[in-house]
């Protein structure tokens, strides 16, 4: 699947009761590599959860977004990639 900003747009607009909890990725299940770039990682990261804006945690169905005039998710993961690798 390809994750350009026109696609994690539209699945950040994705209404929450939309998706099907049995087909959401559980993110207990997503694994980063700490070796890869940083950028690779947030691809694999993506590759795995599918939808960043929509997953499960266990049980339970989680759906984030973020204020309108705050960061963007893809803008918050890289810097939160990065601080991993650095840190």
């Amino acid at each position: 699947m390809e994750y350009g900003l026109g696609k994690l747009e539209e699945m950040s607009r994705m209404e929450y009761g939309a998706a099907n909890k049995d087909e959401l990725v559980d993110i207990e299940t997503v694994h980063i590599d700490p070796d890869l770039p940083p950028a690779e990682r947030l691809l694999n990261y993506l590759e795995q959860i599918k939808n960043p804006y929509c997953f499960r945690c266990g049980d339970t169905a989680v759906r984030i977004s973020f204020a309108a005039d705050g960061d963007n998710l893809q803008n918050i993961l890289k810097r939160h990639f990065a601080s991993v690798k650095g840190g």
